[in-house]
Protein backbone atom coordinates (compact mmCIF):
# COMPACT_ATOMS: atom_id res chain seq x y z
CA UNK A 1 0.00 0.00 0.00
CA UNK A 2 1.01 3.92 -0.92
CA UNK A 3 2.26 6.22 2.09
CA UNK A 4 -1.25 7.90 1.09
CA UNK A 5 -3.60 4.73 1.80
CA UNK A 6 -1.56 3.59 4.52
CA UNK A 7 -2.63 6.59 6.54
CA UNK A 8 -6.34 6.77 5.58
CA UNK A 9 -6.53 2.82 6.85
CA UNK A 10 -4.58 4.55 10.09
CA UNK A 11 -6.89 7.44 10.93
CA UNK A 12 -9.76 4.38 10.21
CA UNK A 13 -7.95 2.71 12.95
CA UNK A 14 -7.38 5.77 15.50
CA UNK A 15 -11.14 6.36 14.87
CA UNK A 16 -12.98 2.67 15.17
CA UNK A 17 -10.60 2.25 19.04
CA UNK A 18 -11.27 5.95 19.97
CA UNK A 19 -14.79 5.06 19.56
CA UNK A 20 -14.75 1.80 21.07
CA UNK A 21 -13.28 2.77 24.05
CA UNK A 22 -15.43 6.02 24.79
CA UNK A 23 -12.84 9.32 23.10
CA UNK A 24 -12.89 11.28 20.31
CA UNK A 25 -10.20 10.54 18.08
CA UNK A 26 -9.67 14.69 18.05
CA UNK A 27 -7.60 14.04 21.14
CA UNK A 28 -5.43 11.60 20.02
CA UNK A 29 -2.68 13.28 18.30
CA UNK A 30 -0.55 10.51 15.38
CA UNK A 31 2.99 11.68 14.67
CA UNK A 32 4.82 9.66 12.11
CA UNK A 33 8.32 8.19 12.72
CA UNK A 34 11.23 8.39 10.11
CA UNK A 35 13.92 7.22 11.31
CA UNK A 36 15.81 5.81 8.21
CA UNK A 37 13.22 7.48 5.91
CA UNK A 38 14.01 9.44 3.36
CA UNK A 39 12.99 13.00 2.89
CA UNK A 40 10.96 12.27 -0.09
CA UNK A 41 8.75 10.02 1.68
CA UNK A 42 8.17 12.32 5.27
CA UNK A 43 7.57 15.19 2.20
CA UNK A 44 4.30 12.68 0.75
CA UNK A 45 3.27 11.84 4.49
CA UNK A 46 3.09 15.90 4.86
CA UNK A 47 1.29 16.65 2.18
CA UNK A 48 -1.64 13.96 2.59
CA UNK A 49 -1.93 15.80 6.32
CA UNK A 50 1.22 14.65 8.97
CA UNK A 51 2.27 17.41 10.65
CA UNK A 52 4.42 15.69 13.53
CA UNK A 53 7.18 14.07 13.00
CA UNK A 54 9.61 12.03 15.60
CA UNK A 55 13.27 11.05 15.12
CA UNK A 56 15.47 8.78 16.62
CA UNK A 57 18.72 10.15 16.33
CA UNK A 58 20.25 14.16 16.34
CA UNK A 59 22.93 13.30 13.26
CA UNK A 60 20.33 11.72 10.98
CA UNK A 61 18.07 14.74 11.02
CA UNK A 62 20.35 16.92 10.73
CA UNK A 63 21.44 15.56 7.39
CA UNK A 64 17.53 15.96 6.15
CA UNK A 65 16.84 19.18 7.37
CA UNK A 66 18.07 20.87 4.65
CA UNK A 67 15.48 18.81 2.28
CA UNK A 68 12.69 19.68 4.92
CA UNK A 69 13.43 23.58 5.58
CA UNK A 70 10.02 24.79 3.62
CA UNK A 71 7.67 22.42 5.63
CA UNK A 72 6.95 25.41 7.98
CA UNK A 73 4.25 24.47 10.12
CA UNK A 74 5.18 20.73 10.68
CA UNK A 75 6.84 19.81 14.13
CA UNK A 76 10.34 17.68 15.00
CA UNK A 77 10.42 16.13 17.99
CA UNK A 78 13.45 13.85 19.58
CA UNK A 79 12.01 10.54 20.63
CA UNK A 80 14.74 8.35 20.80
CA UNK A 81 18.20 8.70 23.47
CA UNK A 82 19.20 11.55 23.79
CA UNK A 83 23.01 12.21 24.68
CA UNK A 84 24.06 15.03 27.22
CA UNK A 85 26.36 16.10 25.00
CA UNK A 86 24.00 16.71 22.15
CA UNK A 87 21.87 18.90 24.28
CA UNK A 88 22.60 22.18 22.15
CA UNK A 89 22.26 20.75 18.82
CA UNK A 90 18.67 18.96 19.67
CA UNK A 91 17.40 22.37 21.07
CA UNK A 92 18.48 24.21 17.78
CA UNK A 93 16.86 21.11 15.75
CA UNK A 94 13.72 19.97 17.27
CA UNK A 95 10.83 21.53 18.49
CA UNK A 96 10.44 18.82 21.83
CA UNK A 97 12.09 15.91 23.41
CA UNK A 98 10.32 13.01 24.30
CA UNK A 99 13.19 11.16 26.21
CA UNK A 100 14.32 12.90 29.35
CA UNK A 101 15.82 10.26 31.05
CA UNK A 102 18.37 11.39 33.64
CA UNK A 103 18.34 15.18 35.58
CA UNK A 104 21.72 15.67 34.15
CA UNK A 105 20.32 15.70 30.73
CA UNK A 106 17.73 17.86 32.03
CA UNK A 107 19.92 20.22 33.04
CA UNK A 108 21.96 20.45 29.40
CA UNK A 109 19.08 21.28 27.68
CA UNK A 110 17.82 23.89 30.03
CA UNK A 111 21.18 25.35 29.48
CA UNK A 112 21.23 25.02 26.27
CA UNK A 113 17.92 26.14 25.81
CA UNK A 114 18.50 29.23 27.82
CA UNK A 115 21.35 30.06 25.84
CA UNK A 116 19.33 29.98 22.54
CA UNK A 117 16.12 31.77 24.31
CA UNK A 118 13.88 29.35 24.33
CA UNK A 119 11.67 27.21 26.37
CA UNK A 120 11.50 23.87 24.78
CA UNK A 121 8.29 21.03 25.88
CA UNK A 122 9.44 17.86 27.26
CA UNK A 123 8.66 14.37 28.05
CA UNK A 124 10.23 11.65 30.35
CA UNK A 125 10.22 8.83 29.42
CA UNK A 126 9.63 6.14 31.64
CA UNK A 127 11.07 2.38 31.44
CA UNK A 128 7.81 0.86 32.25
CA UNK A 129 8.78 -2.88 31.56
CA UNK A 130 12.17 -2.06 33.95
CA UNK A 131 14.77 -3.53 30.91
CA UNK A 132 18.60 -2.60 31.21
CA UNK A 133 18.41 -2.67 27.19
CA UNK A 134 15.76 0.43 27.79
CA UNK A 135 16.64 3.67 28.52
CA UNK A 136 14.08 5.49 30.89
CA UNK A 137 13.71 6.21 34.27
CA UNK A 138 12.08 3.38 36.21
CA UNK A 139 8.44 4.47 37.44
CA UNK A 140 8.21 4.98 41.14
CA UNK A 141 12.59 5.72 41.12
CA UNK A 142 14.47 7.95 42.97
CA UNK A 143 15.27 9.26 39.27
CA UNK A 144 12.06 9.84 38.70
CA UNK A 145 11.63 12.21 41.69
CA UNK A 146 14.63 13.96 41.26
CA UNK A 147 13.55 15.25 37.60
CA UNK A 148 9.85 16.26 39.11
CA UNK A 149 11.64 18.13 42.25
CA UNK A 150 13.61 19.52 39.78
CA UNK A 151 11.34 20.88 37.24
CA UNK A 152 10.81 24.36 38.75
CA UNK A 153 14.64 24.79 38.78
CA UNK A 154 14.79 24.55 34.77
CA UNK A 155 12.15 27.42 33.43
CA UNK A 156 13.83 26.85 30.14
CA UNK A 157 11.81 23.12 29.80
CA UNK A 158 8.16 22.32 30.19
CA UNK A 159 7.76 19.10 30.96
CA UNK A 160 4.23 18.33 29.58
CA UNK A 161 4.05 14.59 29.95
CA UNK A 162 5.25 11.15 30.04
CA UNK A 163 6.90 8.85 27.22
CA UNK A 164 7.43 5.20 27.17
CA UNK A 165 7.78 1.77 24.76
CA UNK A 166 6.49 -0.95 26.45
CA UNK A 167 8.55 -4.63 26.51
CA UNK A 168 7.45 -6.07 23.38
CA UNK A 169 5.28 -8.74 22.40
CA UNK A 170 3.76 -10.03 19.21
CA UNK A 171 0.02 -9.78 20.86
CA UNK A 172 -0.48 -5.85 21.52
CA UNK A 173 -3.03 -7.36 24.62
CA UNK A 174 0.83 -8.09 26.28
CA UNK A 175 0.72 -3.99 26.55
CA UNK A 176 -1.87 -3.39 28.19
CA UNK A 177 -1.03 -3.31 31.86
CA UNK A 178 1.71 -1.56 31.07
CA UNK A 179 -0.16 1.20 29.12
CA UNK A 180 -2.56 1.42 32.27
CA UNK A 181 0.31 1.81 34.77
CA UNK A 182 1.64 4.49 32.58
CA UNK A 183 -2.17 6.11 32.74
CA UNK A 184 -2.48 5.54 36.04
CA UNK A 185 1.22 7.27 36.89
CA UNK A 186 0.35 10.24 35.17
CA UNK A 187 -2.56 10.67 37.05
CA UNK A 188 -0.98 10.44 40.30
CA UNK A 189 1.57 13.02 39.07
CA UNK A 190 -0.87 15.49 37.91
CA UNK A 191 -2.38 15.29 41.32
CA UNK A 192 0.64 16.47 43.12
CA UNK A 193 0.19 20.09 41.09
CA UNK A 194 4.00 20.22 41.24
CA UNK A 195 5.17 23.44 39.39
CA UNK A 196 6.54 23.37 36.09
CA UNK A 197 5.19 19.33 35.53
CA UNK A 198 1.89 18.88 33.94
CA UNK A 199 0.47 15.45 32.60
CA UNK A 200 -0.78 16.78 29.47
CA UNK A 201 0.78 14.18 27.30
CA UNK A 202 1.05 10.63 27.48
CA UNK A 203 2.96 9.40 24.52
CA UNK A 204 2.71 5.29 23.99
CA UNK A 205 1.32 3.07 21.42
CA UNK A 206 3.12 2.18 17.85
CA UNK A 207 2.29 0.50 14.83
CA UNK A 208 1.79 -2.86 16.58
CA UNK A 209 0.02 -2.16 20.16
CA UNK A 210 -1.45 1.80 19.27
CA UNK A 211 -4.74 0.62 19.39
CA UNK A 212 -4.68 -0.99 22.88
CA UNK A 213 -2.91 2.22 23.92
CA UNK A 214 -5.92 4.23 22.78
CA UNK A 215 -8.27 2.16 25.25
CA UNK A 216 -5.74 3.33 27.88
CA UNK A 217 -5.75 6.57 27.04
CA UNK A 218 -2.74 7.38 25.20
CA UNK A 219 -2.60 11.30 23.78
CA UNK A 220 0.01 10.39 21.02
CA UNK A 221 0.67 7.47 18.74
CA UNK A 222 4.07 7.26 17.34
CA UNK A 223 3.68 5.35 13.97
CA UNK A 224 6.56 4.19 11.71
CA UNK A 225 6.08 0.95 9.59
CA UNK A 226 2.14 1.18 9.49
CA UNK A 227 2.80 4.60 7.84
CA UNK A 228 6.04 3.96 6.03
CA UNK A 229 6.14 -0.02 5.54
CA UNK A 230 8.93 -2.20 6.83
CA UNK A 231 12.35 -1.10 7.93
CA UNK A 232 15.59 -2.43 8.36
CA UNK A 233 15.98 -1.33 12.32
CA UNK A 234 12.40 -2.21 14.07
CA UNK A 235 11.27 -1.02 17.37
CA UNK A 236 13.22 1.65 18.84
CA UNK A 237 10.53 4.20 20.32
CA UNK A 238 8.29 3.59 16.93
Amino acid sequence: MSIVENIAELRQRVGTAARRSGRNSQDIELMAVTKTVAPDRIREAYEHGIRLFGENRVQEFEAKTDALHDLVDARWHMIGHLQSNKAVKATELFNAVESIDSLRLAQKLNTAASQQGKTVPVLIEINIGGEQAKSGVQPDSEDLEQLLRAAPDLPHLSFQGLMTVPPYGEDPEQSRLFFRRMRELATEIQKRQLPNVEMKTLSMGMSHDFEVAIEEGTTRIRIGTAIFGERKLQRSNA
